[in-house]
């Protein structure tokens, strides 16, 4: 994969993954890298909350339209669940009691937290950006609003009991996209026929190939989840935004691609009725 040296140009177009510390939200952390990179234009993908930390896949400039267009899956995360400790948060936010528990066998713990591997139903934290009716669930958890989540289902690929000290659980997982991990905590402690404690812990390890690597800038044509495409006629057409015609591409078939012109890269989309431009020109980095 290429890794493209850092800049500090007024306009910059690049790609590459943040750290997020603790205590942050993620609109703050990526406040910070604006005035480090000096750069107005900035995005973010996947949001962390700011109890969390870990890896944030961040950009500037044109690169900031990429974020659906990428490899984002699957995620990652190490977590601690804090047995006993009980916030309506799911973690160390809002602690209203700690109940003094029995620690429990090793085996138990590992057998359930085993459990949760494979397809997984269940509801979603009510401190979380979840839309209800448009508004954001944690809005209406904070001012006490009635309101119900609806279930929603991940993938739990793989979760792996790390260390158990009791009171305190820490496992991995990896999960498929808008898994909250708060959430398996929950069921966690649920299945320990307890009630649902919280993380003292959360860190974002990756999201799918993309991990911390002190912010060096990336090709991201190493990390679009999109097919590459031949364009037969002269590239010229397509970095000058004119009209494209579906029998001039080596790949025919409906579906969205992206076209390496060079220095700069396109992507498009094939319809029955056309081929549209959904960007182009794209600075490689």
């Amino acid at each position: 994969m290429a890794q493209v040296k850092n800049s500090y140009d007024e306009k910059l177009n690049a790609l590459f993954v943040g750290f997020k510390p603790t205590g942050l939200s993620s609109n703050q952390y990526i406040g910070r890298l604006k005035r480090k990179f000096k750069q107005k234009k900035a995005g973010y993908s996947g949001t962390l909350d700011p109890f969390a930390k870990g890896v944030l896949i961040c950009a500037f400039g044109a690169h900031t339209k990429l974020f659906r267009f990428l490899k984002k899956t699957p995620k990652s995360y190490r977590a601690t669940l804090w047995l006993g400790a009980y916030s309506p948060t799911l973690d160390t936010e809002r602690i209203e009691k700690i109940d003094d528990l029995e620690a429990f066998k090793e085996a138990t713990i590992r057998e359930v937290i085993h459990s949760l591997q494979g397809e997984l139903t269940y509801l979603p934290p009510k401190f979380s950006a979840k839309k209800i009716n448009g508004v954001r669930a944690y809005k209406l958890a904070r001012s006490d609003a009635e309101f119900e989540m609806n279930a929603i289902s991940s993938v739990i690929h793989d979760i792996k009991l790390i260390h158990y000290s009791h009171p305190f659980v820490t496992f991995e997982a990896t999960v498929s996209e808008g898994t909250y991990i708060r959430s398996l905590g929950e069921i966690i402690s649920q299945r320990l026929d307890l009630e649902p404690s919280a993380l003292s812990y959360l860190e974002r390890l990756n999201e799918g190939e993309f991990r911390y690597n002190n912010e060096v800038f990336l090709d991201p044509l190493d990390y679009l989840d999109l097919e590459k495409n031949i364009y037969t006629q002269d590239v010229e057409t397509i970095i000058l935004g004119q009209k494209l015609k579906r029998e001039d591409f080596e790949i025919k078939e409906l579906g969205t691609y992206y076209i390496d012109n060079g220095a700069t890269f396109s992507i498009i989309e094939i319809t029955e009725e056309k081929v549209s431009y959904i960007l182009n020109k794209v600075e490689k980095c």
